[in-house]
């Protein structure tokens, strides 16, 4: 059945041009089965391999695909601000351009957008390497003590926002931690968030962007995002997060995940 609310889809791009090709034909293919209204959101995060050609030349092909350039790379997360801002229907979906997400699960988030502010993904039998996986559980872990977030896969490049919540939502973090900020936030102004699983595949072309360097960027901007919430958003302790009603944020529990 196809969904008939106005979906904006941006898609990050730095140095992507062994994948951005396919992931704008791919995404434009099942989007057209999915979606009743779409548009597709490039952000060139100051790419210098091509990036910006490949999409150039889709441009033509596809009347609702754009292409953000920037020209300098400022990060992951001032990437999807600009491409949040540029945004036009009423709900806005990320993915990553790196293809490791199969986008027909999107089928799966679209039927909880109405109740929901927010609709993310968690990855199922994740395709990456034991050391990324075990880093990504540890991060969680920590986030969930910070924040108060009950979230299974903070960092999975699979979400539909209510493109309204940025209106009261303003990402400050430039990096990875964009993810973590901007449910840190919602769930300080309890908008309703639901999670999923969806497929993850494994990286077909070129490097991942995140390593090892970046550990001291992301342990310094969960310090400074815990300040930044109790002085934009009021203090809140964590005893007040924890009581919070269950139906708030919905986690299924999948233990075949």
């Amino acid at each position: 059945m196809v969904w008939q609310g106005g979906l904006s889809v941006v898609l990050p791009a730095y140095n992507e041009v062994g994948n951005i090709r396919f992931s704008v034909i791919i995404a434009h293919a099942i989007l057209s089965e999915l979606v009743r209204e779409f548009e597709i959101i490039v952000v060139s995060d100051g790419s210098t391999d091509g990036t910006d050609r490949e999409v150039d030349e889709l441009v033509g092909r596809y009347a609702n695909l754009k292409l953000i350039r920037k020209p300098e790379n400022e990060g992951y997360g001032f990437a999807l601000r600009d491409g949040f801002a540029a945004a036009t229907l009423p709900h806005v979906f990320f993915t990553d351009a790196d293809r490791q997400f199969d986008l027909v699960s999107l089928q799966d988030l679209l039927p909880h957008v109405g109740q929901n502010d927010i609709v993310i993904g968690y990855r199922q039998r994740r395709q990456d390497t034991l050391v990324r996986r075990l880093v990504s559980q540890a991060y969680n872990v920590v986030v969930r003590m910070m924040f108060g977030l009950d979230v299974r896969d903070v960092d999975c490049a699979f979400k539909v926002f209510r493109r309204s919540i940025f209106e009261r939502i303003h990402i400050d973090s430039p990096r990875f931690f964009v993810n973590t900020e901007i449910l840190a936030k919602a769930r300080r102004l309890d908008l309703r968030i639901h999670q999923v699983g969806v497929r993850h595949l494994p990286r077909l072309q070129d490097l991942s962007k995140v390593g090892w360097w970046a550990i001291p960027e992301t342990v310094r901007d969960l310090l400074q995002i815990r300040r930044s919430l109790a002085r934009t958003l009021g203090p809140k302790s964590d005893a007040a997060l924890a009581s919070r009603s269950p139906s708030t944020l919905a986690v299924p529990r999948d233990p075949a995940a």
